[in-house]
């Protein structure tokens, strides 16, 4: 079926990249074009939308949809990628934090921002990755880009660690976000765990479980597939 087309929803689990995911795909439902919705880092887990044949060109349609991510963030600690993978370049007691004012301090985030791409990111900067030149100690000029917080909630805050769900649009980088939030709470923040439950109308509830790609069949997989595309619209 060299011309199959469709929407795969899957739970991508931590420790692989979005590539890996989507190389598992093409190899076994034999498509030549493959792509996705939106990069996850290896440390992220959750919903990754990827697309097959003809349907990749509904990618920008589907990347505008608001995405909702869960984080827990390490609070005291600023890296260089802004998680904890990252390289430590500073340390930083962790005050007594009042729920209430975390709660308005996570609230001075809400409504239409501008936010800088970290230097960690899958961006393309003269036909290179940003990462790609990150590991080699550059930097260069990124231009901020309006971005959109539609919610944001504090879950918890416990043993040095803040834990938050935030719907945002599309663009946004949670772990610009925990930095940000670190720095207002005067005690730097890094994210240490991040999932995205939700990717416009696509969510963790009917992802297949990413894990699975390594064994499944290709006729289980495409039962995972939606197959229907001509009614997609853009999403919210």
């Amino acid at each position: 079926m060299a011309d199959l087309s469709g929407i795969l929803n899957v739970n991508k689990p931590t420790g692989v990249t979005s590539f890996w995911a989507v190389k598992q795909v093409k190899r076994i439902l034999g498509v030549k074009k493959v792509g996705h919705c939106g990069t996850l880092d290896p440390l992220a887990e959750g919903v990754l939308v990827i697309l097959l044949g003809r349907s990749t060109k509904l990618q920008n349609i589907l990347m505008g949809g608001n995405k909702v991510y869960r984080a827990v963030l390490k609070l005291g600690l600023e890296t260089d990628t802004g998680d904890v993978t990252g390289k430590t370049l500073r340390e930083f007691p962790v005050p007594r934090l009042e729920t209430a004012a975390v709660r308005e301090i996570l609230d001075s985030f809400l409504g239409e921002t501008e936010q800088v791409p970290p230097m960690f990111s899958a961006l393309k900067y003269g036909g290179r990755r940003l990462y790609e030149l990150a590991r080699e100690g550059k930097e260069v000029k990124r231009e901020p880009r309006k971005i959109i917080i539609h919610s944001i909630e504090l879950l918890g805050i416990e043993g040095g660690r803040l834990e938050f769900r935030v719907e945002c649009s599309r663009g946004t980088y949670v772990r610009t976000l925990g930095e940000d939030i670190g720095k207002k709470l005067g005690c730097g923040a890094a994210v240490e765990t991040l999932c995205r439950e939700r990717s416009g109308d696509y969510t963790l509830a009917t992802a297949l479980d990413g894990r699975q790609l390594q064994g499944i069949s290709r006729e289980d997989l495409l039962t995972h597939c939606k197959l229907e595309i001509e009614n997609i619209k853009p999403q919210n």
